[in-house]
C-alpha cells in the first residue's frame, strides 16, 4: 500500500503530539519536520522516530513533491500564509486553531483551499472527545427532544505565562474558541447573537495586555436555543470541562474525567481524585481520533469532520464576544463586519 506522506510544520508541544499520533498509523509516513529552532535535541528526537528530514525552513516541506499533506502546528500568525502556500503546492492541510486572528485572512485561506481543491481540517479536537461525542449523539438522536439550553464550563488549572498572554489573541480567541465550536457542534445551529462579560480576577498581567482571565458568554442561536459558557484561566482543583444540554424531553450532561473513579467515603467525608490535570491528559484520545479522521478522509475520501468553515464561524463568534465585552452590549453576528471597523483591541 502506498503510504500518505506527511510533513509537520512546527515541532513544539502540539507538533510533537501530532507526530507521535501519526506514527501510530500504518498508512502514514512522517517524512519531514520543520521548526525554526531545530537543533541537536530536536534532531535526536526525529532520528529516534525515523523521520528522514529535519529543517528550519517550512518551504522545504511545501516544495517537496513526495509530501501529500502538511500539519501546521506553528504560531497562529503563520497559519494563513502557510495554508495558502500548501494549497498552491497541491497539499492537503491539517491546521491548529485558530486559523488566524482576522476573519478576512481566514476567509482568504479558505478560498485558497477551495480554489486548489485540497482539504483543510482544523484542530478542534474536543469534537472527538468520547464524552462530548456522546452528548452530540443523544441530541442528534432525539433522546432529549428539542434542545432548549446549552451550558459549557471550561476552566484551566493554571494561567499561561505572560509571554503567551501577550500574543495569545485574548481569552475569547485563544481559549473560549473551543467552546464556541463545541456550542455549534452540540446544537447543530449557528449563533446569531453574543453577549459577553469579562473580568481580571487572577493575574493583572492579563490587564496589562488588554485581556481578561474570567468570562461569561451568553449565546442565542438561530434556532432560538440559548447558551451559556463560563471560562476561567485558573481552577485550583484542576482542568474543569463540563457540558449540559437541556431539552424538551430531558437533559444530557457530562462531568470531568478523573484518573480513576474511586470514591472514598468515611466518617470524615467523601473524597475522590481531582480531574485530569490539563488538556494533554484530558483530550489525549481526542487528539488521536482527529488525526485518524483526517487521514481517513485523505485515504478513503470521507468528509472532513471539522473544516475551514467551522473555523471561520468559531472565529466570528469570538470576535462578536470581544466586541460585546468592549461595547458592554449584545452583538449580533450580522453586525461584526461594521463594528470591528469602529473598535480597536489590544489583542
Amino acid at each position: 500500500m502506498t503510504k500518505i506522506r506527511i510533513g509537520i510544520i512546527g515541532a513544539g508541544r502540539i507538533g510533537k503530539i501530532h507526530t507521535e499520533n501519526l506514527l501510530r498509523l500504518p498508512e502514514v509516513e512522517v517524512k519531514a519536520v520543520s521548526d525554526l529552532f531545530a537543533g541537536p535535541e530536536l534532531k535526536a528526537w526525529a532520528d529516534e522516530r525515523g523521520i528522514r528530514t529535519l529543517t528550519t525552513d517550512s518551504a522545504d516541506l511545501i516544495n517537496d513533491p513526495e509530501i501529500d499533506a502538511l500539519f501546521i502546528c506553528s504560531s497562529t500568525d503563520t497559519h494563513v500564509p502557510l495554508i495558502k502556500q500548501a494549497a498552491e503546492a497541491g497539499k492537503h492541510v491539517f491546521c491548529e486553531k485558530p486559523v488566524s486572528m482576522d476573519i478576512d485572512q481566514t476567509e482568504e485561506a479558505i478560498e485558497a483551499v477551495r480554489k486548489a481543491g485540497v482539504k483543510l481540517q482544523i484542530g478542534f479536537n474536543r469534537r472527538f472527545d468520547h464524552n462530548f461525542k456522546r452528548v452530540r449523539e443523544h441530541i442528534a438522536g432525539g433522546t432529549i427532544g428539542e434542545p432548549h439550553l446549552v451550558k459549557i464550563t471550561s476552566r484551566d488549572p493554571n494561567p499561561p505565562h505572560r509571554d503567551y498572554i501577550r500574543v495569545s489573541g485574548g481569552l475569547f480567541m485563544d481559549m473560549a474558541i473551543h467552546d464556541f465550536d463545541m456550542a455549534r457542534f452540540l446544537t447543530g445551529s449557528e449563533v446569531s447573537e453574543v453577549y459577553a462579560q469579562g473580568s481580571v480576577m487572577i493575574d493583572q498581567a492579563f490587564a496589562e495586555f488588554g485581556d481578561i482571565d474570567t468570562a461569561v458568554t451568553f449565546l442565542r442561536f438561530e434556532n432560538d436555543v440559548l447558551g451559556m459558557i463560563d471560562n476561567s484561566r485558573k481552577a485550583v482543583y484542576g482542568y474543569d470541562q463540563r457540558v449540559e444540554v437541556f431539552g424538551s424531553g430531558g437533559s444530557v450532561s457530562v462531568a470531568n474525567d478523573h484518573p480513576n473513579t474511586a470514591v472514598v467515603s468515611t466518617s470524615e467525608g467523601i473524597t475522590s481524585d481531582k480531574p485530569l490535570h490539563f488538556f494533554l491528559e484530558r483530550y489525549n484520545e481526542a487528539y488521536v481520533e482527529e488525526t485518524k479522521r483526517f487521514i481517513d478522509s485523505l485515504v478513503n475520501g470521507t468528509p472532513l469532520a471539522v473544516d475551514g468553515t467551522d473555523a471561520l464561524q468559531a472565529e466570528r463568534i469570538a470576535l462578536a464576544a470581544k466586541l460585546s465585552q468592549k461595547l458592554n452590549r449584545p452583538v449580533k453576528l450580522s453586525e461584526i463586519s461594521e463594528l470591528r471597523k469602529q473598535v480597536t483591541f489590544a489583542h
